[in-house]
């Protein structure tokens, strides 16, 4: 893509990582809050009174004993996810689709037994995955699954939806689809496909890999310019929504699509990543500072994500 200079950027609006640190992070999120969302369990318990629908939990792991009665539980699962509540970057987070006789299947179709699997919820507890190193507790939850527009452009692992939250109004948002390279996981660091999304209908923008520009997912081949998200605005009110429940003015929330529930809440984040900027071609600052600028701000999380789809979109349907 060739060099860029500082000028450049900063006419673009990009939003670099020392003024999102000071500017954003440190001023409009109190750490006292951290905890509400670096813990998935209290973000998932914390959404739950909010109304905020997120994958139904089937149990959760807090102790060495209480291994012993996951493989009841796993026999009745359709499909599952077990992951560290104070993971991140993906870390630790073990998804199977179905069983098959002793074995436990993931979405490539390696074979995981069940002693392996009993095996990853101790070191999850041991602090394996988590922050720092510290004992944490495992969740086991229902396993999303995605629409068949948003199967068939993903390879193998389920798509989220990142949402830039700020002071409550969604001002950026990409899907990220996973590929061979991130092992399924949609994780762009690891090789998964980050797709701006107009906050104004949900179409694709434009799409990066790497950091690089493409126009076809590179392993379903499916051109990115097809895509374009269901129940969009339910999926920006749900964001903004974040911003009451848990105090933060500055979050990443993680949305995905089940093809039977509809929007759900994955996860949310109090220091989300910049690439987002990348794959939409458009820096954050502008936005960020159109909200900051606004006499009267809007008080339901529904206003919010109206104002945001008329204000930033650039499609009206």
């Amino acid at each position: 893509m060739g060099w860029i200079s500082p000028f450049q950027l900063r006419k673009a609006g990009i939003l670099n990582m020392n003024r999102r640190n000071v500017s954003y992070i440190a001023r409009y999120n109190d750490r006292s809050f951290f905890p509400l969302v670096d813990d998935k369990l209290k973000t998932k318990l914390l959404a739950e009174e909010y109304g905020i629908k997120t994958p139904a939990l089937r149990q959760v792991v807090r102790q060495q004993h209480e291994i012993g009665r996951f493989s009841d539980l796993a026999e009745d699962l359709d499909g599952f996810v077990i992951k560290p509540s104070k993971g991140s970057g993906g870390k630790g987070i073990t998804v199977i689709h179905r069983r098959d006789g002793a074995d436990y299947v993931k979405a490539s179709g390696a074979r995981i037994p069940l002693a392996t699997l009993e095996r990853h919820l101790s070191n999850i507890l041991a602090g394996l995955h988590s922050l720092g190193g510290t004992p944490d507790v495992a969740i086991v939850e229902d396993l999303v699954r995605p629409t068949t527009d948003l199967a068939r452009v993903s390879f193998q692992g389920v798509p989220d939806i990142r949402i830039i939250v700020f002071k409550g109004y969604p001002v950026m948002a990409m899907l990220r689809l996973s590929t061979k390279a991130s092992d399924g996981k949609a994780n762009l660091h690891q090789g998964a496909v980050g797709v701006g999304l107009d906050i104004g209908s949900g179409r694709a923008l434009k799409a990066v890999q790497f950091n690089k520009p493409i126009l076809l997912h590179p392993d379903t081949g499916i051109p990115v310019s097809e895509i374009r998200i269901e129940d969009w605005h339910i999926m920006l009110e749900m964001a903004s929504r974040c911003y009451e429940a848990t105090g933060l003015g500055y979050i990443g929330v993680d949305l995905v699509l089940d093809d039977i529930q509809g929007p759900l809440l994955l996860e949310l984040n109090a220091r989300p990543g910049l690439a987002i900027q990348m794959a939409n071609g458009k820096g954050l600052l502008p936005r960020l500072q159109n909200i900051e600028q606004m006499k009267r701000p809007h008080f339901t999380p529904a206003e919010r994500a109206s104002y945001s789809m008329s204000t930033f979109g650039t499609f009206t349907n």
